[in-house]
């Protein structure tokens, strides 16, 4: 008897096993391997067809819905063979039979026909299905239509720096895959290999599935985390600073400064990851905001007085006298008018005024040693982590210096060069309680399989003590409030924090004397912030400061997000003045 429940119990469980694994097969075949063999059905009908697979890149609109930035395209490459057409046909009669469905260049058909030594050319490309039937239906010896699929960019240019492109290159120059930004980064989940679907699960399965799905190693889509609409503004904004000031480049950054989401970034000039041979220079392909580092100047007086409050060495209303100019190892530097300002200056004067002697000041207060670990706790000494590839590192030995000197000046962001993104991490401590966030633009992958999983990223412990970020953010609120543009940029129901930053260019031995990186950054509101915005224009043309190039933009960014987002009003506008009679 037990003999017999155990033979029925191994059977049951035999044809169990055997039905999932058929349901399996089904799945695979049904759903995840779709495209694969409806490209081999093709194929039985079309000659030649091309199996190109890959994953898709999704925006991710602020309702949730998925709008694509990358995907795969079909239609139908036009191909002759002039053997058989020199053979068979009249090339005459078939031109125009063709022409009538497709134009085609006449010299280019002329000059493909002649090559009767080649059994294959091409006449045209990316056709539609209509035009490929029609041309299939005319039975035409030595003409061919077959299947073909290619990437493509339904936003044209929008985020190209981010997205990247698929192009050729490797070894042999023939390997087609990722060559820039997520394209890149993520091409081990975004390529495809034919046929493998099915196998490569179950060998995962029975090996280690959870270990395929961490890594990446599965296939899948990505979904980012731009906001197509925000982008969209900000290469708006952009364009305009890089039109008005004619700047070699002009760049700017959207993120949440608690979580790390990246929900637009941009570069201009840029390019079309549809067409990228089209660009001027292949050095345009370069994302400076995360490859290339620069010298932020005066934003970074935030970092520093924040770490002088946070030390305890000063508060906003600690005073000191300005000298104007300061001599430190044999070498002066000065205020930005090379003049003195007065006597017991407050620290949110110095921000106010954006006085380089006054954030020297209060370096000296700090120490070296002290202000150097608060700069490193910033991650100004190490790569962000960001999703994208190439990421450059800073150039920040000069805190390693033994002289008072290079600290001095690093306390208002000259001698030391940090990358975009590493500046928009160091400048989110401010925002977000002083945790050291991972900047980042994909936020799920969407495995074949049918799985997904959610990137999360740890949390840091805080760099700053309670109330720090409070009371910085009090202070570069009353800079927006009082100072920036003497006050006219003011909102009235909202707080914005933000400071301007504008440095000399480095040459050889030395700076330029008339050229300058003009840098703003700001979040908002003030005291629970949504949004960091970072922008910055690299030698603009006729303008020395940045107050004058990047405010308008700025505020223009800061209006549209309070708005597109409904981030309701955190003051009061005061009450309109009294009118007498």
């Amino acid at each position: 008897m037990k003999n017999s429940e155990g033979r029925l119990r191994f059977l049951s469980i035999g044809i169990i096993s055997f039905a999932l694994v058929l349901i399996s097969k089904l799945y695979f075949v049904q759903i995840v391997s779709n495209d694969v063999f409806k490209a081999k059905a093709d194929h039985q009908y079309v000659a030649g067809a091309n199996f190109f697979d890959r994953g898709s890149i999704f925006f991710s609109a602020k309702d949730g819905t998925l709008v694509p930035a990358a995907t795969v395209k079909s239609g139908f490459t036009l191909s002759i063979n002039p053997q058989l057409i020199a053979k068979n046909s009249n090339a005459e009669v078939v031109y125009e039979k063709i022409s009538k469905v497709t134009p085609i260049d006449k010299n280019l058909f002329d000059q493909k026909v002649a090559k009767v030594s080649d059994p294959y050319e091409e006449l045209a490309k990316r056709l539609p299905s209509e035009l490929a039937d029609k041309i299939q239906s005319l039975a035409l010896p030595g003409v061919s239509v077959y299947k073909d699929e290619w990437r493509v960019y339904p936003g044209d240019n929008m985020a190209a720096h981010a997205v990247g492109f698929v192009g050729f290159g490797g070894p042999t120059g023939d390997e087609l895959a990722g060559r820039y930004g997520l394209e890149r980064s993520y091409e081990s989940v975004l390529k495809r290999e034919r046929d493998g679907a099915f196998v490569n699960f179950f060998a995962e399965v029975f090996s280690d599935i959870k270990k395929s799905v961490t890594d990446g190693s599965l296939e899948g889509d990505i979904v980012t985390t731009i906001e197509p609409t925000v982008q969209a503004m900000l290469e708006e904004e952009l364009a305009k600073v890089e039109e008005q000031y004619h700047s070699e480049f002009t760049g700017g950054i959207v993120i949440d400064p608690k979580t790390g989401e990246i929900y637009a970034m941009a570069l201009d000039p840029t390019f079309d990851p549809n067409d990228p041979n089209t660009a001027k220079n292949v050095g345009v392909y370069s994302n400076k905001l995360v490859e290339d580092r620069f010298e932020m100047g005066s934003i970074i007086k935030a970092l520093t007085m924040a770490a002088g409050i946070d030390s305890g060495a000063v508060t906003a209303k600690t005073t000191y006298n300005d000298p104007g100019c300061q001599t430190l190892n044999k070498k002066t530097f000065c205020n930005y008018d090379n003049k003195s300002h007065g006597n017991n200056l407050s620290m949110q004067t110095v921000l106010n005024k954006s006085l380089n002697t006054g954030v020297a000041f209060v370096e000296h207060r700090i120490g070296n040693e002290t202000f150097k670990k608060y700069m490193l706790a910033y991650g100004l000494g190490s790569t962000t982590g960001v999703d994208l590839p190439n990421e450059g590192r800073s150039l920040v030995s000069n805190l390693e210096s033994p002289r008072d000197l290079e600290y001095a000046q690093a306390s208002f962001g000259q001698g030391i060069a940090l990358t975009p993104i590493q500046t928009v991490r160091a400048l989110s401590t401010l925002a977000n309680g002083g945790y050291v966030i991972t900047p980042h633009l994909v936020k799920e992958i969407k495995y074949k399989i049918g799985t997904s999983k959610k990137i999360s990223y740890p949390k840091s412990e805080p760099i700053f003590k309670p109330g720090t970020s409070e009371a910085i953010s009090r202070m570069l609120t009353d800079v927006v409030d009082n100072a920036l543009k003497e006050g006219s940029v003011r909102l009235a129901n909202y707080s914005i924090a933000a400071k301007t930053g504008t440095a000399q260019i480095a040459r050889s031995g030395g700076y330029y004397e008339d050229h300058y990186l003009h840098s703003f950054f700001g979040y908002f509101p003030s005291y629970e912030p949504r949004f960091l915005v970072f922008l910055y224009t690299y030698y603009p043309k006729g303008v020395q400061y940045a107050s004058e190039t990047l405010t308008d933009s700025f505020i223009n960014m800061a209006k549209f997000l309070l708005n597109y987002y409904n981030i309701p009003p955190d003051r009061t506008a005061p009450p309109p003045p009294t009118v007498r009679m």
